[in-house]
């Protein structure tokens, strides 16, 4: 079987670090799924506007390497457990498909791009290509009090975020309350630990500089990037 994307997604996240490891967990974080032009006409998304849901299948484009093991260590397991990777959401699979939840805001024309849509909640990163979209329908799709696995016995605690002296005021009130939710998930890979090493997460045109020393997360500084 040969696919081809049908959309590709626009984000304010370039990079993988600090994406959402998970689709819902930050809420605020605006998306927006852009069609190819063979599928601008706007009879494919009729009938889309009645969900508040939509399911999209994607690709893990920026993957480097080749899944080859049969197990991975979940970053909510610390990276110490081993787990087999169809029982996890690993983005290092077999095929390379990511399946995420979406909340779908708006709808807009937007003259040669076509109808756009604009969604909340994804942990796609810019420019990622989107294979299909499904409505997400309640009564077949929500399954209330059921087992979660590993996941039921660990829960993944926030950082609490701050802003140094002076930086406040760079990005809009909008952007640092999603900076802020993003940058509380921890976004450090799980063996790292150094409270004086300081890392960047790209946010689109700055890279938001930070550290983290045991629960607590300072941003120290905000770059242009442009």
């Amino acid at each position: 079987m040969t696919i081809h994307p049908i959309a590709f997604f626009k984000s304010p996240l370039s990079s993988k670090f600090g994406m959402p490891r998970q689709s819902g967990i930050v809420r605020e974080l605006m998306g927006k799924i852009v069609f190819q032009p063979e599928y601008r006409d706007p009879s494919y998304i009729r009938g889309i506007e009645g969900f508040d849901y939509l399911w999209l299948l994607w690709q893990f484009s920026a993957n480097r390497h080749e899944a080859v093991r049969a197990t991975v260590r979940p970053p909510l397991l610390g990276g110490n457990r081993s787990q087999g990777v169809f029982a996890t959401r690993s983005p290092y699979r077999p095929n390379p498909i990511g399946l995420s939840s979406v909340r779908l805001v708006d709808i807009t024309d937007e003259g040669a791009d076509g109808p756009v849509l604009h969604v909340s909640g994804a942990d796609l990163i810019d420019g990622t290509p989107i294979y299909d979209i499904k409505p997400y329908v309640e009564y077949a799709d929500s399954h209330v009090g059921v087992r979660s696995g590993f996941v039921d016995e660990h829960v993944w605690e926030r950082l609490e975020v701050s802003f140094a002296e002076g930086l406040s005021g760079i990005l809009s009130p909008d952007d640092a309350a999603v900076v802020c939710d993003l940058l509380s998930l921890d976004p450090r890979p799980h063996y790292q630990d150094d409270p004086e090493r300081v890392y960047g997460m790209p946010f689109r045109q700055y890279d938001i500089r930070f550290r983290v020393s045991g629960q607590c997360l300072t941003v120290v500084e905000i770059v242009s990037l442009t």
